[in-house]
This record gives C-alpha cells, structure tokens and sequence, in this order.
C-alpha cells in the first residue's frame, strides 16, 4: 500500500463527522460489535489498500451498511469476503471482523464482485458511497435506513475529493437513490445502473456491461 493512498484515505475520512447519533463512521467511530484489532485504523488501512490503484471505473452506491462496510471499511464489501481473500490487494483475513457468531455477509457485495470479476475490472475498480456514514436506527446498530438530505450532504466533500484525486475515472451510480444523490451534488456520472438488491442482480450485470 502506497503513503500517498493512505494520505488520500485520511484525508477523504477527515470530512466526515464522527460521534452523530444515528450515523456510524466506520473509520473514527468504534462498534461495540468490531472484533479485537478491527477498530477504525484496521479499516482505513483496508480503504487505502482498497484506494491503490488507478481505477477505470468508480461505483457509488447510496450509503454504508452494516452487514458490510460497517465492519470492513470498503463500500460493497463483506467481512466473508475479506476473509476468503477475494478482495484486490487485501490479503485473506487472519481474523474475524465482528463478534457475531458468523461472519457477515451482505448479498450486495457478493453480486458486485462476482459481476466486477467476471466483467474483468476487478483490479480496476473503486467502490464508494455518495454518503459514507452507515445510518442505522436509533434503537437498533445491526440495521440501515435512508438517510436524510442533511446527512446526504455530509457525505459531499468527501465524494468531490475521491473524483478530484482519480479524474480519469468514470463514475457509475448504483441504484436510484446513488443516483439521485449523485445528482444533487451536481455530480456528473457516466451512467446508472439497477442496485443489485432485492432481485436486481442480473439488470446490475447487464447495465455494467453495457457501459464498459
């Protein structure tokens, strides 16, 4: 992993706020769920790992989950995933990332990356959200709910920086709401794509081929 892609990775999470009821920042804020070792400079690390390369392509979904970035740091990315080593540039886990009984698995990135590798981009692809804090309900961390547009404009500064540092790369929404967000920051994407959720995975498929 670079200095300068690990510079890049305070510097993106250096925008956000930490300590908001409701918001989770994955890379300031600690889970009283991350395992031991996995606290908020194990996951930037993983970002920045995640940030080394020079990316052809950067999907932007809506915001964090907590079946996902939550614990791993990376957007559409799964601690089974980082355990079996299926990442780019991120060696297998030695360790778990939560202390839930298994390992958590999101749907959403197991699409993404499936599709992102049998596309051939894997090495060549970013994955972000237009907001980066994991909004959960008040009453319950182990779930995700929209965010508001106060929150959704958290999350702008740190968006317009990631695009600033890779120019060359295209910007994809994923889903309606990425999309909607995206265009809100006033945010020019090279397209949209179907969220792979909730039965969307073949139209996600397809709608990144085409643009590719």
């Amino acid at each position: 992993m670079s200095l300068s892609r690990l510079s890049l990775a305070r510097r993106l999470v250096a925008t956000l706020p930490s300590g908001k009821p409701g918001l989770f920042n994955p890379w300031a804020d600690h889970c009283q769920h991350d395992a031991e070792g996995n606290g908020p400079e194990a996951k930037l690390e993983r970002l920045a790992a995640h940030l080394d390369c020079e990316p052809e392509f950067i999907l932007a979904g809506e915001a964090p989950g907590y079946q996902g970035c939550r614990y791993s740091g990376i957007a559409f990315t799964s601690e089974r995933l980082l355990g079996e080593g299926a990442i780019p540039r991120i060696a297998a886990l030695p360790g778990r990332l939560s202390t839930r009984r298994l390992p958590f698995s999101e749907p959403s990135a197991t699409i993404v990356w499936k599709t992102l590798y049998r596309l051939g981009i894997a090495e060549r692809t970013i994955l972000w959200n237009a907001m980066q804090l994991h909004p959960h309900r008040a009453d319950n961390l182990w779930s995700n709910r929209t965010p508001s547009p106060e929150e959704i404009a958290l999350g702008e500064p740190a968006m317009r920086m990631l695009i600033e540092a890779f120019p060359q790369a295209k910007i994809v929404a994923v889903g309606k709401k990425a999309e909607g967000l995206l265009a809100e920051m006033g945010v020019q994407v090279t397209g949209a794509v179907r969220h792979p959720a909730n039965g969307g995975a073949t139209e996600f498929a397809k709608g990144l081929q085409a643009l590719i």
